[in-house]
């Protein structure tokens, strides 16, 4: 057996032990770990976590090509800005904000143009009304869903599936996206309109 093999060898079970031992750290510790540069620990977090922002960078953009960029565009920046969470909110909350700003920056390159938030704080409707009275997203055809989600303005979408997609409240929902609570329920307000709008029929059947 050559040396490299031999070495390679030893170092099998430590690097288990590590992966091991990375997999039982919560995301806090995970992510203080990787802004010391412990590039397994980040390896960890991308392990947990590729898969809901790939989700949600899809449920924003509608398009396979241009969520893989954005997820792949998303953990380049989580890996450069790692070291500056310092656990005042979850992690997942930060790192969506990360990805929300993301999608909302390719939309407003994409179209040359920024997609507002009005200011009023209209108070919203529940769209539906799942069983301990939580708003959800309401149980419609899912090809009919994706397909009223894809002609929201950016803005509208965002708050719709941060809130009743991905279940944050709206005071999250707002820190992601850089504006008020009350913009937010606003722009919800406005979002749940206008797909009853486009999923009438549906909705009445």
């Amino acid at each position: 057996m050559g040396i490299a093999m031999a070495g390679a060898v030893e170092a099998w079970p430590q690097t288990q032990a590590a992966e091991a031992e990375a997999a039982r750290c919560t995301d806090r510790e995970l992510a203080a770990q990787a802004g010391a540069g412990d590039v397994r620990a980040f390896e960890e977090l991308y392990r947990r976590h590729q898969r809901r922002v790939y989700s949600l960078c899809l449920r924003m953009t509608q398009n396979v090509a241009e969520a893989e960029d954005i997820t792949q565009e998303v953990f380049i920046n989580l890996f450069r800005k790692i070291g500056m969470f310092r656990g005042e909110s979850q992690f997942t909350t930060w790192l969506h904000r990360l990805a929300v700003n993301r999608v909302l920056m390719h939309f407003r390159k994409a179209k040359g143009r920024k997609d507002g938030l009005t200011e009023d704080g209209t108070t919203p409707e529940p769209f539906f009304e799942a069983e301990g009275g939580a708003p959800r997203t309401p149980l419609v055809d899912r090809l009919a869903l994706e397909r009223a989600l894809a002609r929201l303005p950016p803005g509208y979408r965002a708050v719709f599936i941060l809130h009743d997609i991905e279940g944050y409240e709206h005071e999250e929902v707002a820190r992601m996206l850089g504006c008020a609570a009350g913009t937010s329920k606003s722009q919800l307000h406005k979002a749940r309109a206008r797909l009853r709008h486009l999923l009438g029929g549906t909705l009445r059947g």
